[in-house]
């Protein structure tokens, strides 16, 4: 195994891991329990509900961002695997035709 392959394998199983740990994450934040207590004015409560959606939003955008950059490596050592495997096949027949 030549060292672009295996650096595309290592890359696609680091972002492999990375898309892993996200979902486990999420599956993690999704299956905590949410609590709605009763609030008794109306700007207390749009105090209330305003700190548990904000506190949602950046869990979304930090996972959001913890899936597109692992999907990003992913996709790069995808493309370095299969750069490397085509680089394989198109230097085989010319070295073969040069021992003949």
């Amino acid at each position: 195994m030549k060292s672009s392959e295996a650096s595309g394998i290592t890359i696609l199983l680091v972002g492999v891991a990375l898309l892993s740990v996200t979902f486990v994450i999420a599956c993690i934040h999704l299956q905590g329990g949410i609590i709605v207590l009763p609030v008794p004015s109306l700007m207390a409560s749009f105090g209330e509900a305003l700190s548990p959606l904000i506190e949602a939003a950046i869990r979304v955008l930090y996972l959001g961002l913890m899936g597109w950059i692992a999907s990003t490596v992913t996709a790069k050592g995808i493309t370095v695997l299969l750069q490397a495997k085509l680089l394989n096949k198109t230097s085989l027949p010319k070295a073969t035709k040069l021992h003949n």
